[in-house]
């Protein structure tokens, strides 16, 4: 953590001596952080291939600990005091219904039952803030404006979309900018870290550069767990983000949804706007883009224009892709996650390494690339690719007519029972003859194929019943003489 605060604090101007001493750590250390932070970002504004800007991210990527060992744990948790809060609220709603009477919730009833929940608290702190509580008055707000491209709130919300006549919850992830009324929003199968991280980049992308401060809620993409009342471990991977593009991380306190207002109405606002009316898709593509023209006409009257002119400098796409290893099967499959994907047969036994994006992965052996796939949408079911069992079908062609893998393309096994159900080999040499071509053109050039042949069959045997029948005629006209034999 206290990387990212000095960072942090330099960025904003400070000096190593007023951070070292605001911090309480050495100059020296402070000087280091920021020389190595300062060495990253001259190398990534210099970078002139992939290679580069990988490892010029690395730079700027740094890990960050927090020592907690030495400290106390802190009774009076978020938890608590949502519980609290809640408690509070019961009791207002009971004071309404009942009018005046002696049955008001005590603090040695709320100490009761905290304690029976199993929340280790004394009995004094529960006092004392439910003092608060109860005395607590109404509270003030302080409007803000901000400047042009300095402010951008991000949140997700849900969304129910029926995507070919099946209902599905999709998470609408939305950017929105007070300042320009500028709001962008995608849809999303989960709400991931990996999600959460494409979000981001997919937005500073489509406006061309960077907002000074982002902020956010206390979401678990956000917040790894809480420190005390006050104090927030923030998610390593949004650091390094951070720290990539330069933004600051704005983390709004508890219960105070206000604090981020802005996106907070613009999801309810492109909810009703958005998919109110429109709700029916044949895909999930055509949801997003049904989205994205939506947009297009909702911020017509935006200054982003204006605004994009102060976003801080733009830079390459952040790419931090998850690797994962799998170990291959004997029926040449990994299983990720819930789910089961094929790779090629001379794999089998052999560890991969799979480079996971949100919504696909790429399969490498031996830093070679092999195969990728789109991530299935669900649990427990396969994505198989016949031609990654082209070589071993080869060698046993008798295997085809009942694998899954031929099961799991129904096109293909239509065509196979129809024309080649006793020639499997003949078709595993036109797979592997056709395998470049797309799948429309494949599937039209084997029924072509297939017809071709079953024609010329169905010629060739039609000629060989004509010759035996006139071999008949002439043998039956030489036993009744009206033919000579020759």
């Amino acid at each position: 953590m206290k990387q990212f605060d000095v960072i942090s604090r330099y960025r904003q101007g400070e000096s190593y001596r007023h951070i070292a001493r605001e911090l309480g750590i050495d100059r020296k250390t402070v000087k280091a952080i920021c020389d190595r932070y300062k060495k990253g970002i001259d190398a990534l504004n210099s970078s002139k291939s992939e290679q580069e800007v990988e490892e010029a991210t690395e730079q700027l990527v740094l890990t960050r600990s927090y020592d907690s060992s030495k400290r106390r744990t802190r009774a009076y948790t978020p938890a608590v005091e949502a519980r609290m809060k809640e408690l509070y609220q019961q009791e207002l709603k009971k004071n309404k219904r009942l009018g005046p009477h002696k049955q008001a919730l005590t603090a040695i009833a709320v100490h009761e039952l905290l304690a029976e929940e199993g929340h280790p608290i004394g009995y004094r702190t529960v006092a004392h803030y439910w003092r608060q509580l109860k005395q607590k008055t109404r509270e003030a707000f302080i409007r803000q404006e901000y400047p042009l491209g300095y402010r951008v709130e991000f949140d997700f919300g849900e969304v129910k979309l029926e995507i070919a006549g099946k209902v599905r919850t999709y998470h609408l992830a939305v950017f929105a900018s007070p300042a320009s009324d500028f709001y962008w929003a995608y849809l999303y199968t989960n709400q991931k870290q990996d999600v959460f991280q494409e979000a981001h980049v997919q937005f500073f992308e489509m406006v061309g550069g960077v907002y000074q401060e982002v902020v956010y809620d206390n979401m678990r993409n956000v917040v790894t767990r809480f420190i005390g009342r006050s104090e927030k471990e923030l998610n390593e991977s949004l650091i390094k983000l951070s720290l990539y593009y330069g933004f600051e991380i704005n983390v709004t306190n508890c219960f105070s949804g206000h604090e981020k207002g802005t996106v907070e109405g613009r999801v309810k606002h492109i909810r009703r706007q958005c998919f109110s009316k429109s709700y029916q898709f044949s895909s999930t593509e055509a949801a997003r883009d049904h989205l994205t023209q939506q947009l297009i006409r909702l911020n017509q009257k935006s200054q982003i224009v204006e605004e994009k002119q102060y976003l801080l400098t733009y830079r390459p796409p952040f790419e931090l892709a998850e690797m994962v290893q799998c170990r291959v099967n004997k029926y040449s499959i990994i299983q990720y996650e819930t789910n089961a994907y094929s790779v090629p047969d001379y794999l089998v036994g052999h560890t991969v390494q799979l480079k996971v994006y949100p919504e696909y992965f790429v399969v490498y052996a031996n830093h070679e690339e092999v195969c990728r796939h789109k991530k299935i949408e669900g649990s427990h079911q396969y994505q198989l690719d016949i031609y990654h069992y082209l070589k071993t079908l080869m060698k046993k062609p008798g295997a085809l007519k009942h694998s899954l893998v031929l099961k799991h393309s129904p096109d293909l096994k239509a065509l196979y029972a129809l024309y080649y159900k006793e020639r499997p080999r003949e078709f595993l040499d036109k797979l592997d003859q056709y395998q470049a071509l797309p799948k429309e053109q494949l599937m039209a050039q084997l029924s072509q194929t297939a017809s071709d042949k079953s024609s010329r069959s169905l010629s060739q045997e039609a000629e060989a019943i004509t010759e035996a029948i006139e071999a008949d005629w002439q043998r039956l006209n030489v036993i009744y003489g009206l033919e000579r034999v020759k």
